[in-house]
């Protein structure tokens, strides 16, 4: 086994999930590429590794990395590499040098024990060596920190976040509790304070680590879209993450609801309520106050907005309004559209919901007529920018992503960047009619945040499609609004003559239906290609994009979009992604690339955004490079084109929709991945003028029919199948759907007592 000692001069590659790490190290006068699972460590620092030699077929010969730790600078190379690191304020890299040349490996000890002979050196005077010398005293406390949290494996930015959160209080929170590090410091979940832990000698069955497991166990279920977790599921996911019997872990879910970090709710189902059984349903504590506070605020909506109802008179008077809005637009409406319009009128809050092709538009639009003839402030958003600048095409009216309508706006704290909405309860939005569209896509965080801005009086109108796959994030907003039977509920079903024209439209509809289409090519719209090799289905739809496609729906080959249910096979995301960049954006000398992970992103790649970021800055700038605009925060989901790739400051700019240009750092390029081809799920809220779908094989509960109706309805011109005919009929078939533990309906329910007929389904 290698040992070396040496500093790190560049990362090339960081997964902040595992810590996988490639980087340059130097040592001595050798540049050595070492991969390994580090948890943090940053550039300039000084470690020794000790590890083998492998080769990489494609990059060469590395250093795989066993063990690591790391050192405190003591050869003159590093001292001075450390003092011109910036960690000393005051102290650049010619500063440094001198220093170093005069002191040499001596100059730790100097600083301490002797600082006024800094003086010694030209450009430092008696006040800046003692100003250099407080800080190092200062840093003496840190060092020895860092250098005890390394036998713990931790160092770098995680180790200075680590003493910032707690200073000289660390040495007790490590030896009693060192899994508080999982509840209070940013980037450490709940394995690295477990592994911590376990080199403390804390034992598998410490009440600490059970409470944090449990903690843990709910923020994951959280990522999947549950707002809570049956107390069985909890317990039997905790026994086994800890390796311990669900006895065991109980009594600390009760704790901590004790404590108040949970809320544990003894609930009814209707199948158990029919067997007379009982659940105890587990929250984190954050979660359930959110659809509480949503219930709560939602209450504070639900008004009649005319008092004691409608008079008759009033009634006509609004129906004859109706019909000279249609007649204006040169329009009809049908019953269930013009009744739409008529609650809307009438209620604070409304819920219009259904397919492609059944007149959503035509409703708003008629809608935003009815209320601007009124002189009423109407707001329109969406969740996604694509979303709102297809609502903003379809009305005439701007719409916002909800994201801008409440100015997400970020604010420096301790030197901290934090990002919050600067419309909310004590600066609501001034309207008096809100229109939000594509409602399937917002979770229970957004809506929160949403429904804080809205004052009571405001008219707020939610549309969506209740058959779309629910929100990235947790919650099932929609369909919890539409479950609870408390709010007005219009669902548009006809489909109008000239969407039946749309075989998209048609053939979307007998998805949902569970009907077999036809898949026989007649069409001019969805087309199907039956088949079975998976090379010759990348040929074919390599050159659908680059030829066929483009002319036919007057569109560049970049906005043909490739869609599928996995990420994983060989007609996954990720494989896809490589294959179609080769092809579509070819290694070229005049392209910057940089490489990542196992692939490279070159300038000119498509790319996607793949969580939600409310702290990165974005501006716009005019054709002169001047900045015209600029604003806070990127989405999961939101799709743009790597403009540049700077090697020297170690950056890659890419530009999202609406101009918006982003600097990301290398190191945090872990939150983008190209986007040639995206899952289904991270195609919601958006349409594409052309939409290739593999469908081959894949497991049952991504292959079924909500995954199927998605994908097609993100079309807006032309579908292509390329696969089996068999599949899309299994797909048809299978209604599997993973059960999200959701309960805003409930607590809709229990906050709001229920109306006689409100919801017109």
């Amino acid at each position: 086994m290698e040992q070396l000692k040496g500093y790190v001069e560049h990362i090339i590659y960081r997964n902040g999930d595992n810590g996988y790490t490639v980087m340059n190290f130097i040592s001595g006068e050798e540049e050595i590429v070492c991969v390994g699972a580090f948890r943090s460590i940053d550039e300039g620092e000084t470690m020794e590794v000790s590890g083998n030699y492998v080769e990489h077929p494609m990059y060469g010969m590395q250093l795989k990395v066993e063990t690591y730790h790391a050192t405190e600078p003591d050869d003159e190379v590093s001292i001075e590499r450390y003092l011109g690191s910036g960690a000393i304020k005051g102290i650049g890299a010619s500063l440094a040098a001198r220093i170093v040349k005069k002191f040499g490996k001596d100059t730790f000890r100097i600083i301490e024990e002797e600082p006024e002979r800094l003086a010694e050196i030209k450009g430092i005077s008696e006040k800046k060596a003692r100003e250099i010398a407080i800080q190092m005293e200062e840093k003496k406390d840190m060092r020895g920190i860092m250098v005890f949290l390394q036998k713990y494996g931790i160092s770098g930015a995680l180790a200075t976040r680590i003493y910032n959160t707690y200073g000289m209080e660390i040495y007790g929170v490590m030896k009693e509790n060192p899994y508080r590090l999982a509840e209070d410091v940013d980037g450490i979940g709940f394995r690295i304070a477990d592994e911590i832990a376990h080199k403390s000698g804390i034992h598998m069955d410490s009440d600490f680590r059970i409470r944090s497991g449990i903690l843990y166990v709910l923020m994951q279920a959280a990522s999947e879209g549950h707002i809570y977790l049956p107390e069985n599921i909890l317990l039997e996911r905790c026994a086994m993450l800890l390796g311990l019997d669900e006895d065991s872990v109980k009594p600390q879910a009760a704790n901590l609801a004790m404590d108040k970090k949970v809320v544990m709710k003894l609930a009814k189902t209707e199948d158990m309520e029919r067997e007379n059984a009982k659940s105890t349903w587990v929250y984190a504590a954050s979660y359930y106050y959110e659809e509480l506070n949503c219930a709560k605020m939602l209450h504070d909506l639900n008004i009649p907005l005319q008092e004691g109802g409608l008079l008759p008179s009033e009634e006509k008077h609004i129906w004859q309004r109706i019909a000279r809005l249609e007649e204006r637009q040169g329009i009809r409406l049908d019953e269930r559209q013009r009744y739409a319009v008529l609650e809307s009128i009438r209620n604070g809050i409304v819920i219009l919901t259904g397919g492609p092709g059944t007149g959503k538009t035509t409703t708003i639009n008629t809608i935003i007529q009815y209320f601007e003839e009124e002189g009423m402030d109407i707001f329109l958003a969406a969740p996604t920018g694509r979303a709102a600048k297809r609502m903003t095409e379809a009305t005439g009216y701007e719409a916002k992503t909800i994201h801008r309508l409440l100015e997400l706006n970020g604010a420096s704290l301790e030197g901290k960047r934090t990002a919050k909405f600067e419309k909310n309860e004590d600066n609501p939005l001034e309207a008096d009619v809100i229109i939000i569209d594509e409602m399937s896509m917002v979770d229970i965080h957004l809506f929160q945040a949403l429904l804080k801005a809205v004052m009571p009086g405001t008219r707020l109108i939610m549309a969506g499609d209740i058959n779309q796959l629910p929100s990235v994030g947790p919650g099932q907003v929609l369909r919890d609004l539409i479950d609870s039977g408390r709010f007005p509920v219009v669902m548009l079903q006809k489909i109008f003559r000239q969407a039946e024209e749309s075989d998209i439209v048609v053939n979307a509809h007998r998805i949902n239906e569970g009907e077999d289409i036809p898949l026989d090519n007649k069409s001019r719209d969805f087309f199907f290609l039956e088949r079975a090799d998976v090379n010759v289905i990348y040929k074919h739809m390599i050159q659908l994009i680059r030829e066929k496609l483009p002319p036919y729906v007057k569109a560049g080959s970049y906005d043909i979009q490739v869609l599928t249910p996995m990420r994983k096979g060989n007609l996954g995301v990720e494989t896809l992604n490589g294959i179609l960049q080769e092809y579509l954006n070819p290694p070229d000398p005049s392209k910057e690339e940089h490489p990542y992970g196992n692939g490279v992103f070159r300038v000119g790649d498509k790319v996607m955004q793949t969580k939600n970021n409310y702290q990165i800055e974005w501006e716009v700038l005019s054709k002169y490079g001047i900045p015209v605009d600029k604003g806070l925060g990127i989405f999961n989901g939101d799709m743009g084109i790597v403009r540049e790739i700077n090697q020297f400051s170690q950056e890659m700019v890419v530009e999202f929709d609406e101009h918006r240009r982003v600097s990301y750092p290398f190191h945090q390029l872990d939150e983008i991945e190209l986007a040639y081809a995206v899952t289904i799920h991270k195609s919601q809220g958006s349409e594409y003028p052309a939409v290739i779908m593999p469908l081959l094989s894949g497991p049952k509960m991504l292959f079924n029919r909500n995954l199927l109706y998605t994908g097609v309805t993100r079309a807006k011109y032309c579908v292509t199948i390329l696969g089996s005919r068999q599949i899309v009929g299994e797909m048809i078939r299978n209604q599997y759907q993973n059960k999200r533990y959701t309960s805003l309906n409930r607590r809709i329910q229990e906050m709001i007592a229920p109306k006689p007929e409100t919801n017109t389904q």
